[in-house]
């Protein structure tokens, strides 16, 4: 039957798409809905985008290799549910997708940190079991037994990326950096990576904070940023905006006022192929960031069909992650075989998935907390006009080099 869409026009929800496949037509049993509740609309749409572009490949790829083989082959049907672009918005998205559409049996989402927090209160007391991208501690940290984050904590991913970046500093100077100016956005996720560096880690690694910032986003002028960090003169910059425009007025600033200083960011917004519509390559040259999930080597045949597919030049954490999504919500529900959410989730708990496929390291099994055991992180760099991915080296397309000052 290929490709269904459905749009539902209501207040904080924007659409729902769904996606059959070959599937449908391989088999007579009812599709089994899996919801992405994720923002397709207000300044963070372009993410949410991506997200539901790598869902709809893991949907096709799922059907296409039978469905769900433990119920007579059932097919994979999406539901696109727009969380918008606030916290406001995420939640009563939520609300309203947990009514209008009963028979999900999982749903995963919903890129920012804050929206995620948001959404899950919701998904938790309708008991419908979430997987998610989100950085943020706190996501794991409230109890829930119906939430599943794939991604490494923003605090995990603090002490694992400052510790490779000081040995990679000291590999290619000689010397190990002292100090470090922070500059970040008040997003959950942010906050918690900034948390854990200043609970003891920037103490454990040396380095000292000589200046540091947070701000709202969206960004108005960030002049008096860039002046505070060219009066710091930090050996390292800490960047931690979540919105690509700021990322993109920062940067520029710096390229205005001339301050050069190697320049580490923590998660994508640095990496989003719209930053190259607004600035010129030469400026994000040798910039690394530190992102839960990257396409990486072994992800050759899927990257290019995101390019041929939906002209995406490279792969992101948002396309990655929610395709792998898709796999994991197959095998937990081969392993429930069962339509029920409670089920599905109780499957998720105890699911035994083997080595990670399309997250960096680790398992597809989750601990007490939800969180996706032995995760760990990738570290890209822009070299020659693309984000390449450095670490680890097993999964590495490039050999790092350090931003030069």
């Amino acid at each position: 039957m290929g490709r269904r869409l459905f749009l539902l026009s209501t207040v904080g929800i924007a659409g729902a798409a769904a996606f059959g496949a070959t599937a449908f037509a391989q088999s007579s049993a009812d599709p089994i809905q899996i919801g992405l509740i994720a923002p397709v609309s207000g300044i963070y749409a372009r993410p949410g985008q991506v997200m539901e572009m790598g869902a709809e490949l893991g949907i096709k790829d799922v059907n296409e290799a039978g469905g769900i083989e433990c119920l007579d082959g059932a097919p994979l049907e999406l539901v696109v549910i727009d969380s918008g672009d606030s916290v406001e918005k995420a939640t009563n998205a939520a609300e309203r997708m947990v009514a209008e559409y009963p028979d999900l049996v999982g749903a995963t989402g919903s890129y920012l940190s804050s929206f995620t927090l948001a959404v899950t209160e919701v998904t938790e007391r309708a008991d419908l079991p979430v997987l998610t991208l989100s950085y943020s501690d706190l996501i794991t940290e409230r109890g829930f037994k119906n939430v599943f984050q794939t991604s490494a904590t923003a605090g995990a991913q603090a002490s694992i990326a400052l510790p490779i970046i000081m040995d990679l500093a000291e590999a290619e100077t000689g010397e190990r950096p002292k100090t470090v100016a922070i500059i970040t956005d008040n997003t959950a996720a942010s906050l918690s990576s900034v948390k854990r560096m200043k609970d003891g880690l920037l103490d454990e690694l040396g380095l000292e904070i000589v200046m540091e910032e947070t701000f709202t986003p969206p960004l108005a002028d960030a002049s008096s940023l860039v002046q505070r960090v060219r009066t710091s003169q930090p050996d390292l910059l800490f960047f931690l905006p979540t919105v690509i425009s700021d990322a993109n007025l920062i940067l520029q600033k710096m390229q205005e006022f001339r301050v050069k200083v190697p320049t580490i960011s923590f998660g994508i917004a640095i990496a989003e192929p719209e930053v190259l519509n607004v600035m010129d390559a030469t400026l994000l040259e040798s910039v690394m960031s530190a992102v839960a999930n990257w396409g990486t080597k072994g992800h050759e045949d899927l990257i290019a069909r995101l390019k041929d597919e939906y002209g995406e030049p490279w792969m992101t954490q948002n396309a990655v992650s929610t395709y792998g999504d898709m796999w994991i919500f197959k095998a937990a529900l081969e392993k429930a075989c069962s339509r029920d959410r409670k089920d599905v989730a109780e499957a998720l708990r105890t699911l035994d998935g083997g080595p990670s496929k399309y997250y960096p390291g680790g398992t597809i099994s989750f601990d007490d907390m939800g969180r996706r055991e032995g995760a760990s992180l990738t570290v890209i760099q822009w070299q020659d006009g693309v984000p390449v991915t450095i670490f680890p080296e097993e999964l590495a397309v490039a050999t790092p080099q350090w931003p030069s000052e």
